[in-house]
């Protein structure tokens, strides 16, 4: 609506000051005052060109605007430069020469250098900013690369628990086909599809609710008019953002990672933070002092978690064999439980563990 109105505003202005032109018999040029009305239009068509051309050109990029715009200058700034460097030899050759070669000069050296320059800085935006340490072509985000959430990534729901432990504060996009391809999986038939979708929406929403991330949900046209997979257009969204794709389907990572695509496999996340020992695992532990229940020893791994070890209050500064039954986990830690090999668990044991 805004645009609109900017361009409402636009037309009317561009009608008034040409109609005051053409109405300005003393400035105006001979055909115009002879044609008033046709060169009228003539000028408005002229004038209204640049807004269908806005029109057309319906995603604009600000880094590729950002480096035309200093191409240009530092193409103009360079042609002037040699100009005025090559001003004693066109000084020593005078006369109307002098003032061909000055013209021809500044303007190849205007054209090729601009060329040159705006060529250069689309090549090179992304390490502009090393050069020009106050310009920025790439977008500002927040925490860096943007994250593309795939939707088997929101039906999964664990990115809502990552992010709400302030791992990430990069932008996160939901792109409106992903949107959509939930939303289709909600209004399935298929009461397991339902309720998988519905699963997917409600941790969209949660993830918006969270105050210390920002989740944006855009549209994304096809640039051929064609509607590619929904894999296929993520990968294509990622590299023209420069962005990582989240996810925690198999397919999707391989392709991507071949086409040089960054993805965060919720599975590898989930996999590198599993706890180092799960119930059944063997671990060597030395019995250092006695537990509060009865029995009880206690003992320590060599990154400092506690080990409560059932029945082995009577091996005190002896290394044994220990056996895992559980693994506590808190925001305050981790704490293993585990029993002596070859000792079955008693009552007590699993009253101790009920407590917990």
């Amino acid at each position: 609506m805004l645009l609109l109105i900017i361009r409402i505003i636009y037309a009317v202005v561009s009608a008034g000051a040409i109609a005051a032109f053409v109405r300005n018999t003393d400035s105006a040029p001979p055909i115009v005052n002879q044609h008033p009305l046709m060169s009228f239009f003539g000028l408005l068509i002229l004038s209204q060109s640049l807004t269908v051309l806005d029109l057309l050109i319906y995603r604009k990029r600000i880094e590729l605007v950002s480096a035309i715009y200093f191409g240009l200058l530092i193409g103009v700034l360079l042609s002037f430069l040699l100009t005025l460097a090559l001003e004693p030899i066109l000084d020593a050759i005078g006369g109307r020469d002098a003032l061909g070669w000055r013209f021809a000069i500044s303007s190849l050296s205007t054209a090729g250098l601009s060329y040159l320059s705006i060529s250069l800085l689309i090549q090179t935006k992304d390490d502009f900013r090393f050069v020009i340490p106050f310009v920025e072509f790439s977008r500002e985000l927040k925490g860096g690369r943007p994250l593309i959430l795939d939707s088997s990534a929101l039906i999964d729901g664990r990115i809502a628990e990552v992010v709400e432990t302030k791992v990430i504060d990069a932008e996160i996009i939901v792109p409106g086909f992903v949107l959509r391809e939930v939303q289709e999986i909600a209004d399935s038939s298929d009461k397991g599809r339902r309720t998988r979708g519905r699963r997917g929406l409600d941790v969209l929403g949660k993830l918006q609710s969270i105050p210390h991330v920002d989740v944006e949900v855009e549209e994304f046209d096809q640039r051929d008019g064609t509607k590619s997979p929904v894999d296929e257009q993520l990968i294509k969204l990622a590299k023209d953002r420069g962005g990582r794709i989240i996810t925690n389907d198999f397919n999707l990572n391989k392709v991507a990672s071949v086409q040089g695509v960054d993805v965060i496999n919720l599975n590898d996340v989930a996999s590198a933070l599993r706890p180092r020992f799960l119930p059944g695992d063997q671990l060597q532990l030395k019995i250092q002092r006695e537990g509060e229940s009865p029995g009880q020893g206690v003992g320590y791994l060599d990154d400092g978690t506690m080990v409560v070890c059932e029945q082995a209050a009577a091996l005190i500064g002896q290394e044994t064999e220990a056996v895992v039954t559980s693994v506590l986990q808190s925001s305050a830690g981790r704490m293993i439980f585990a029993r002596p090999s070859g000792v079955e668990p008693g009552p007590g044991d699993q009253r101790a563990h009920r407590s917990r």
